[in-house]
C-alpha cells in the first residue's frame, strides 16, 4: 500500500461567519436525508430519501473538495457496500471493491456486518478515506472510496484478535471500530476507537498501533487491566489543538492532553443527578476549551435514555471543570429518546451551529452554540448519524 511522506500543516482556526451553504447529512435506520439551509441557517430545504427502506450508519461528503460522497450502508440484497457519489446524490454507484476481509484459503472467517465509520483523509492525501467495521476491522482507500484494502496492522493483527474474540461481546449491536481520527498537522498520526478495546494510536500511518488506556475507568467488578472490557464510545480530536482529545465513554468524560498519555475524568464535574454516561461528544472548532454531551440515563438497567425524560445538552466552557445545561427548546418532560454516538455535530459558523438526531426520529438545531434549540425534522426513521458540510 502506498504511503505518502510525511506531512506536518498547521490546524486551520479561520472562522468561516458563515460563508457558504450549511449542509446536513443524515444517515438513518431506513435511509438518508441532506438538509441544506442559506448561510443564516433559517431556510432549509430537504432532499430525500435515498436509499429508502435500507440501514445507512454513516453519510460523509469529503471536506477537502472534490464532491465525492460515501454512504456506508447494509442492504437487503448487497449487503454491507458502501455508495459513492459526485453530484449531491443525484446518482450513486456501489463501490468496486468493499472492505472485506481476507480469510485465509478454504477457511471459514470474519465477514463484515457493516461499515460503521467513515473518515476523509488527510488534506496531503486527496484521495485516501478510512472506514471502520463490526466485526472491528479498518480499511484504507486510495480512490475516493471505489476500491478498499485491508490495515493488516489491525486486522490480522494477534494482540488485537485476543481482544476482540469471536467478536460476540460488546454493545447491543455487536463491537465496532469507530471515531477515526487524523491529525490535520500529520497525515501519518491517527487515532481509533473500538468499542470493545479502548482508544490506539499511530504515528506511522497505522503499520504500528499504541493503545492509550491509562486514567481509563470500566465498569464495577471487571479489571481495568483487560483491554477488552474498556468501551470508549466516541473520541473527538480538537480541530483547533490536535494536542488534546475528549472522550465520551462507556464509564464518563474524558479529556487527553498530548504529549501526555494519561485521561482525565472530566466528567465527575457534571451534576450528579445526571452522570456522565452517554454516547456522542462535539468539540468546538475554533476553541479547544469548549465541547458539548448529550448523557444518557446510565443507571443500572442502562434504559439509553434521556435521564428523566428531560432531554439536555451539556456544554463545557473550560475543558471540563464546569458543565452548563442547555435545554432551551428542547421537551421539558416525556422525551424518552437519546442520541448515538454519531449523530450530533456542528459547524463551522460564527456562533457555531449545532445539531442532533435522535433515536425518535428528530432533528434538532441551535444557531447559537446550544443556547436555544428548534426542531428541523421529526418522523423521520431512527438516525444513526449527522454530518455537517460546508457548500460553496
Amino acid at each position: 500500500m502506498a504511503r505518502s511522506a510525511k506531512s506536518k500543516t498547521k490546524p486551520s482556526t479561520t472562522r468561516t461567519s458563515g460563508k457558504g451553504q450549511t449542509l446536513l447529512l443524515v444517515a438513518t435506520r431506513k435511509g438518508a436525508w441532506l438538509f441544506q439551509a442559506d448561510a443564516a441557517r433559517r431556510k432549509w430545504r430537504t432532499d430525500g430519501p435515498h436509499f429508502l427502506g435500507h440501514i445507512i450508519n454513516h453519510l460523509v461528503l469529503d471536506p477537502r473538495g472534490g464532491g465525492t460522497m460515501l454512504a456506508a450502508a447494509s442492504t437487503g440484497h448487497l449487503g454491507p457496500t458502501i455508495f459513492r457519489s459526485t453530484d449531491l446524490g443525484r446518482h450513486w454507484k456501489e463501490a468496486r471493491r468493499p472492505p472485506a476481509f481476507v480469510n485465509p484459503p478454504n477457511r471459514a472467517g470474519r465477514s463484515v456486518k457493516n461499515t460503521f465509520w467513515l473518515t476523509a483523509g488527510h488534506v496531503s492525501e486527496p484521495g485516501v478515506w478510512y472506514a471502520g467495521t463490526s466485526p472491528q476491522g479498518l480499511f484504507r482507500s486510495e480512490d475516493h472510496g471505489d476500491t478498499w484494502e485491508p490495515l493488516h496492522s489491525v486486522n490480522d493483527n494477534p494482540d488485537f484478535q485476543a481482544i476482540w474474540g469471536d467478536d460476540q461481546g460488546g454493545t447491543p449491536d455487536g463491537p465496532t471500530i469507530h471515531s477515526i481520527n487524523i491529525d490535520p498537522r500529520d497525515a501519518r498520526h491517527l487515532y481509533f476507537g473500538m468499542s470493545s478495546g479502548g482508544v490506539h494510536e499511530s504515528t506511522d500511518g497505522g503499520c504500528s498501533w499504541t493503545p492509550l488506556l491509562a486514567g481509563m475507568e470500566v465498569v464495577d467488578g471487571l479489571d481495568v487491566a483487560n483491554i477488552a472490557f474498556h468501551d470508549p464510545h466516541c473520541v473527538r480530536l480538537c480541530p483547533s489543538n490536535p494536542d488534546r482529545l475528549y472522550q465520551q465513554n462507556h464509564c464518563g468524560i474524558y479529556r487527553l492532553d498530548r504529549p501526555g498519555k494519561r485521561w482525565e475524568r472530566i466528567g465527575r464535574n457534571m451534576p450528579k443527578k445526571i452522570g456522565d454516561i452517554g454516547f456522542p461528544i462535539v468539540v468546538h472548532p475554533y476553541d479547544d476549551k469548549t465541547a458539548w454531551v448529550f448523557p444518557m440515563d446510565g443507571t443500572s438497567v442502562w434504559p439509553r435514555t434521556s435521564p428523566d425524560g428531560k432531554p439536555a445538552v451539556y456544554m463545557t466552557t473550560n475543558a471540563g471543570r464546569t458543565w452548563r445545561r442547555q435545554s432551551e427548546g428542547l421537551p421539558e418532560a416525556q422525551g424518552w429518546w437519546t442520541v448515538k454516538r454519531q449523530a450530533m455535530t456542528s459547524d463551522d459558523s460564527d456562533p457555531v451551529g449545532l445539531y442532533f438526531g435522535t433515536t425518535g426520529g428528530e432533528l434538532w438545531m441551535s444557531r447559537d452554540e446550544g443556547g436555544h434549540w428548534q426542531n428541523l425534522a421529526r418522523h423521520l426513521p431512527e438516525i444513526y448519524a449527522v454530518e455537517f458540510a460546508r457548500m460553496a
